[in-house]
């Protein structure tokens, strides 16, 4: 891990302060930063910028933002960056420096009266020396500076193998991040490799992923810079070491006709239980969730049970039989849940439950909306989704239903269930 303030001299940041985040249905989004308002809320009287009494007309609401500019590496250029910020009456709340071969990459949060646009601080400080500037608006989580937050990501991917890209999603902002597994699950060739200490290329890094494979990650809008890459590496290297886990925890449910059953994480440990599943399931139920040849559906639960790329839960019976299996897969920067529920189950409310706590974990994860892909005939995943209460969008092509649900912040379905939590011993 890094520093917060690599290679700062005391001199400098006392200038600094005294001036002042197959077949699947796949869409692309640009990444460009946001020109708008994003909704952030002045602070609470007290916590604004100006002097303490009575406020500031021009400062009584203030904005917070995030900046990055790259400056000379000479003496006065950062603390010249610093007095304009200081003369619109802008505190620096937090600074991190990401030396380059030339010139350094300064990173702001910038507490602002709420009358200035991003587009006034930017020239502001291309005019005091900064270059490339990049600005967006910020809200109270990035307040938390960046060693306690790197420590949070590293605690949260020691618990969980499947919160790695989560993790380097929060830690890099707004990013795309795939994981190509070595063995491509329909065949052909696996990704280019890359060297143990991955490679690095403007906006893209590559990854060696532990288990074998790549992952990439893509921030068109931002270049990373090597501070960053390096953060990503190492966590990926705590992940690799630390080898295949998942939470030991599993919930004990009570359906409605009676039938207790145990909801839990599942992993590639689950693959022989998840084809013996496959095998008492008829063909068309295997069809409805995979979209393909009935044949092919065991070759693809090896990488659906695999942590690396999402997370699974399994349904289990009093006797250990798996009867149902609900996928959350991280879809580059999107999020797909998949349902799977053995016949003689069916119509038992399993895919509802199952469906309600994936979209529970992608909430928790910071997901905005979360998709599935299925057939308009399949009328108990529509169903499923319905009952959700999320708004919805629903879109048909070459008979494939994509119905796409948008995510309440905070949110969690409501459960249908009696609930009681057991610890894995």
């Amino acid at each position: 891990m890094t520093s917060n303030m690599p290679d700062v001299t005391p001199a400098k940041l006392a200038a600094a302060f005294r001036a002042a985040f197959r077949t699947r249905w796949t869409r692309r989004h640009g990444h460009a930063p946001p020109t708008g308002d994003t909704g952030a809320r002045p602070l609470p009287e007290g916590e604004q910028a100006g002097p303490s009494g009575t406020p500031d007309p021009v400062v009584a609401e203030s904005t917070l933002w995030r900046m990055r500019t790259t400056v000379k590496d000479e003496p006065g250029s950062l603390a010249a960056l610093c007095t304009v910020l200081a003369g619109l009456r802008i505190d620096i709340l937090s600074l991190q420096t990401h030396p380059l071969a030339e010139g350094t990459v300064d990173e702001f949060l910038l507490r602002a009266p709420g009358a200035l646009e991003g587009a006034g601080i930017a020239g502001a400080v291309g005019r005091a020396g900064g270059a490339d500037t990049w600005i967006e608006r910020a809200d109270t989580h990035d307040l938390v500076d960046a060693p306690t937050r790197v420590l949070g990501l590293a605690t949260r991917t020691a618990l969980d193998a499947a919160e790695l890209p989560l993790a380097l999603r929060q830690l890099l902002g707004r990013c795309t991040i795939r994981s190509l597994p070595a063995t491509p699950v329909g065949g052909g060739r696996g990704p280019e490799g890359v060297p143990v200490e991955g490679a690095l290329e403007d906006t893209v890094m590559r990854l060696r992923a532990p288990e074998g494979g790549v992952i990439t990650v893509e921030r068109p809008y931002l270049p990373f810079t090597p501070t960053e890459f390096a953060r990503a590496r190492a966590l990926v290297e705590l992940d690799a070491r630390l080898g295949p886990r998942v939470p030991g925890s599993q919930d004990l449910l009570t359906l409605p006709q009676g039938h207790d059953i145990t909801v839990r994480r599942a992993d590639t440990g689950d693959l022989a239980a998840a084809v013996a599943m496959h095998e008492r399931c008829s063909p068309r139920t295997l069809g409805m969730r995979y979209h393909g040849p009935v044949g092919d559906a065991d070759r693809y639960l090896n990488h659906l049970l695999s942590p690396r790329f999402g997370r699974t839960l399994a349904v289990q019976t009093a006797s250990g039989r798996i009867v149902g299996l609900g996928h959350l897969l991280w879809d580059g920067d999107e999020t797909e849940v998949a349902l799977l529920v053995e016949d003689a189950w069916q119509r038992r409310g399993i895919g509802a439950e199952l469906l309600e706590r994936l979209v529970a974990m992608a909430a928790e994860a910071g997901c905005e909306s979360v998709y599935a892909v299925t057939q308009s005939s399949n009328t108990g995943m529509v169903a499923a989704m319905r009952g959700l209460g999320l708004p919805l969008d629903y879109q048909i092509e070459e008979g494939t239903l994509v119905i796409t649900a948008r995510l309440a912040p905070g949110a969690e379905p409501e459960r249908a269930v009696r609930v009681t939590r057991i610890e894995a011993p």
